[in-house]
């Protein structure tokens, strides 16, 4: 139903409706676009929190692996110093009979490869049994000192001296002749025929007995021992029967002192 519009006299009806309220055009909310930006961003932080975790991860990791290589590095180095412990003669630094023997086999295993050459000396320690009796270990354990002494001073630092056990010692020389080896056992006999020591107010000698093997391509570490092992008994039966002046003397200071001792 429609009613008439009262329009006042001199007033146009243009007029009119220019003058009335026009309403408000109430835009439509933009909540909708919003809504669709925040679903759309979701994935993108999700995916950002999951590479810091990654990366938080990953750094947990790499330090886990450094503490890790530190770990191995110090197991290493001590099974290292383990091995150079059981390697070793505590008393005078050098190889003992494990530590010499595992130098020879190298040794050998290199002649083989590359034919080279060497010599073993294999040194047996005269009366010194007698100095541990007549005047204890301690005075034992100078006179070993003391040739071992001789015979890192007689070789070269490529060279090898060890102690095979008691008074048996045993050197790896390089690059040297039959004729050369022999010579250098002579040597080392006659210099350590002159160490002199004084026990108890006595003066006593050393002495030692030297045999000699030579290293070629064809040789075995084990039969190269026994061989130089067996030159040594002959050589040291040799020096009985040569009975030098001094060691002589020697012997008999050493058998006053432990009888002495005994008394």
């Amino acid at each position: 139903m429609h009613y008439p519009v009262l329009v006042k006299p001199g007033k146009s009806l243009s007029s009119l409706q220019a003058n009335m309220p026009m309403k408000k055009r109430v835009s439509a909310p933009a909540k909708a676009p919003a809504k669709a930006a925040a679903k759309r961003g979701k994935p993108a932080r999700a995916a950002h929190r999951k590479a810091v975790r990654t990366v938080a991860t990953a750094s947990r990791d790499k330090a886990t692996i450094r503490k890790l290589r530190g770990e191995l590095k110090a197991a290493l180095q001590q099974i290292e110093q383990l091995q150079a412990f059981a390697n070793t003669d505590f008393l005078l630094g050098i190889p003992n009979r494990r530590g010499f023997e595992h130098e020879l086999q190298r040794a050998v295993a290199y002649i083989k490869r590359y034919q080279a050459s060497g010599a073993l000396i294999v040194l047996d320690v005269d009366r010194l049994k007698p100095v541990n009796d007549a005047f204890g270990h301690a005075a034992g354990d100078q006179v070993l000192k003391a040739i071992v002494d001789v015979l890192t001073r007689q070789v070269r630092a490529s060279d090898v001296v060890g102690r095979l056990g008691g008074d048996e010692f045993a050197l790896l020389l390089w690059n040297l002749s039959e004729t050369d080896a022999h010579a250098k056992a002579a040597t080392l006999e006659a210099d350590i025929d002159r160490l002199t020591f004084a026990f108890g107010g006595q003066t006593v000698t050393a002495g030692a007995s030297a045999g000699v093997a030579v290293l070629t391509p064809h040789s075995d570490a084990s039969r190269a021992l026994e061989e130089a092992d067996s030159a040594m008994y002959v050589r040291k039966a040799q020096r009985r029967h040569e009975t030098p002046a001094a060691a002589a003397a020697s012997s008999a200071v050493i058998a006053s002192a432990a009888k002495q001792s005994r008394s």
